[in-house]
């Protein structure tokens, strides 16, 4: 057995040392500033994502503070125009030379999936406030999400449509995670509640052009057809399902919230009228804080109406603030996820939670129909699913 010697002089000296060192640690820590790495598609095909987010983050700043727990917090915003490679260099330069506490932001899956393993490596939690993809949380420990998956969203949907008369339908999807996760859910359900999707159709995610799909949606002659597209494609598809006249064909359109988001929804006119959806928030959700929160953002933004990211990007920032009161301004990386898992509170959206075994958020599903209220349209909500889990974490 190895012998354990008795400090001398200089030994005890050295642990003084030390020990008044890291007593001093956490006074040198709070006077950092405590800075959130926001990577998010500013132009692009995605920019009303990144539009979105950054107004809730700036929000929610405006609205509590830039000092919490005596630490200065600063919101470092950056442009990755939604291409995954010039994501990861951000977040590593965001890491490495800003030493920020926090990355946040994550417009699409494929982003966030490069951004991952950096967030493993630096142990620097990665809050995703929009990408989808129910793998993203098992990419990396370190993955919170505030957002919401296509399997939560998908397969209320397709309980609906069973029960209201809709038996075939056809998917048609944007070609990458999210698209093949609403694909996947939405069918397997369907077929499962006695229906059938008779044909899937996957579109490409860049430059995308529905019109031959849609060509093939109308010789097909469904009852429903099913539609998910990332946020910035939906009034191309609202206007060219009207185009090629499939509502006139008697083809039912449901669809994921993302193709009926709030901030466009007036701007795809009449058209739109009756397009039943399935998702975690609409500005017209009847709450107090609810009606709080969109008229504050609208305020801040010159009447820019909040969408479905916007939320995820307020509760976010909610989420790290919490993080940084728990850890008392101090917490690392791996403080600061412990204090992020398990978060329970009143979202604009309804009641939500972060799972502390999935780092996944847990709420309501909102089953809604496009209206005309005060003049202007609205997913109005008409049925909830109350504290949906991810589907895809549940096998």
């Amino acid at each position: 057995m190895q012998k354990r010697r008795l400090p001398g002089a200089r030994g005890i000296a050295l642990s003084i040392a030390l020990a008044t060192g890291l007593a001093a640690l956490p006074v040198f820590a709070q006077d950092k500033p405590f800075k959130i790495g926001l990577i998010l598609p500013m132009t692009g095909q995605q920019a009303t994502t990144g539009r979105q987010i950054e107004a809730a983050a700036k929000l929610y700043m405006a609205q509590n503070g830039d000092t919490v727990a005596g630490r200065k917090v600063q919101l470092l915003v950056r442009d990755d125009t939604s291409l995954p490679d010039m994501t990861r260099r951000l977040a590593q330069e965001l890491v490495v030379n800003d030493k920020v506490n926090v990355l946040a932001g994550m417009g699409i899956t494929p982003s966030a999936l490069a951004t991952a393993p950096l967030a493993t490596q630096s142990k620097t939690p990665l809050v995703v406030m929009s990408a989808a993809t129910s793998s993203i949380t098992e990419a990396s420990p370190y993955v919170v999400r505030t957002s919401f998956t296509l399997p939560q969203v998908s397969v209320p949907l397709a309980d609906w449509a069973s029960g209201n008369g809709i038996k075939k339908v056809v998917t048609l999807v944007s070609d990458y995670g999210p698209g093949i996760d609403a694909e996947k859910y939405f069918s397997q359900r369907l077929s499962a509640n006695g229906g059938q999707v008779t044909e899937a159709l996957r579109v490409p995610l860049r430059s995308p052009d529905f019109a031959p799909f849609l060509q093939k949606v109308r010789d097909a002659k469904p009852d429903a057809l099913f539609v998910f597209v990332p946020s910035g494609a939906s009034a191309a598809v609202m206007k060219q399902f009207l185009e090629r006249g499939l509502g006139k064909a008697g083809i039912r359109l449901i669809a994921t919230g993302d193709v009926t988001e709030d901030d466009q929804l007036n701007a795809m006119g009449d058209g739109a009228l009756g397009v039943v959806t399935s998702h975690h928030y609409s500005a017209a959700h009847p709450s107090p804080l609810n009606k709080q929160f969109v008229q504050a953002f609208e305020q801040a933004n010159k009447g820019l109406r909040p969408n479905f990211m916007a939320v995820g990007g307020y509760d976010g920032m909610r989420v790290i603030y919490e993080a940084l009161k728990t850890t008392r301004g101090v917490g690392d990386g791996d403080a600061l996820l412990t204090a992020m898992k398990g978060q329970v509170f009143e979202s604009p959206r309804g009641p939500v939670s972060i799972d502390a075994q999935t780092r996944d958020i847990v709420q309501n599903v909102y089953l809604r129909k496009v209206e005309r209220v005060d003049g202007q349209l609205y997913n109005v909500e008409f049925d909830v699913i109350e504290g949906v889990k991810d589907p895809g974490k549940s096998r």
